[in-house]
This record gives structure tokens, C-alpha cells and sequence, in this order.
């Protein structure tokens, strides 16, 4: 389904004029960006560290189920 779907859309996307081709291309481009937040380094580098941490001592408890809801939270 997913390849006749894509097919269908080449088709299309070929007939369009080259100015409304360039406007598909800035659309396109703003979704990506929407769909692909840039994480804080701070939110990197905690994990990073829980991890570290936990590594060292495994007798601890690493919580990323909360982190990750956090994370999602944000950038949902």
C-alpha cells in the first residue's frame, strides 16, 4: 500500500508547475524541521550522566520512564 501510495504521489508531484513545486519543497521542509526538535544538551548530557552513573553503580534505579515522558512533554 505504502509503495502505491508513494507512486502516486511521484506521479502527481511530476505534473506540478515549477513554482508549486518549490512551494511542496518549503512545506516539506518546515514539516521535517517540526518533526525533528533539536534537545536541549542539557537533556543529553543528564541522561548521559544517569547512565554513567548507573554504570558505576548498578545497584541504583535508572528512571528514564519518567525522563522520557518528560521529554515527550516538551517536544511532542
Amino acid at each position: 500500500m505504502m509503495n502505491t501510495t508513494v507512486e502516486m504521489l511521484k506521479k502527481k508531484i511530476d505534473s506540478f508547475h515549477p513554482d508549486m513545486l518549490e512551494t511542496l519543497a518549503k512545506v516539506v521542509e518546515k514539516l521535517e524541521a517540526k518533526n525533528r526538535p533539536a534537545i536541549p544538551s542539557f537533556h543529553r548530557d543528564e541522561i548521559l550522566y544517569r547512565i554513567q552513573f548507573h554504570n558505576e553503580h548498578p545497584h541504583t534505579k535508572l528512571d528514564f520512564y519518567e525522563n522520557i515522558s518528560e521529554l515527550k512533554k516538551y517536544y511532542a
